[in-house]
């Protein structure tokens, strides 16, 4: 198996997400994933937050290396999923993008079974460099 690539989170992301933790009432296969890449996660101020790195409400552009097929994904918190474009925290491709860096690769388990490999091409928005604090 190979090791997941390092991540990065800003410090109010992570106070946020284990929150979101909490409050489930199940505790399932997604929040323990989540849950995983919290704890190996390198926490820093959102000042610090380079901005090349996927945070909390950032929108991505990824490529699938099978086919070169484009995604376009914002990654939201679970009550704001459902959207076209948007991908839950709670998703794995959600979970994997979380704080993953440009040029980084990820395998995206598919529902039918599948698994892709996507690499993160560009953070086309992320808050902490447009200095949307509010997000």
């Amino acid at each position: 198996m190979t090791s997941a690539p390092s991540i990065i989170l800003t410090q109010l992301d992570l106070q946020r997400l284990e929150r979101l933790l909490d409050s489930l009432d199940e505790y399932g296969p997604a929040a323990e994933a989540l849950e995983q890449e919290l704890s190996r996660a390198k926490v820093v101020s959102r000042s610090e937050m380079p901005a090349g790195v996927v945070t909390m409400n950032s929108r991505v552009h990824c490529r699938e290396e099978g086919s070169g097929k484009d995604y376009h994904l914002t990654l939201v918190y679970p009550q704001d999923a459902g959207k076209p474009g948007t991908v839950s925290v709670l998703a794995p491709v959600g979970t994997a993008l979380l704080g993953m860096s440009v040029g980084q690769h990820i395998d995206w388990p598919t529902p039918g079974g599948k698994v892709i490999k996507l690499t993160l091409l560009e953070v086309e928005y992320q808050p902490e460099a447009a200095g949307d604090t509010g997000l």
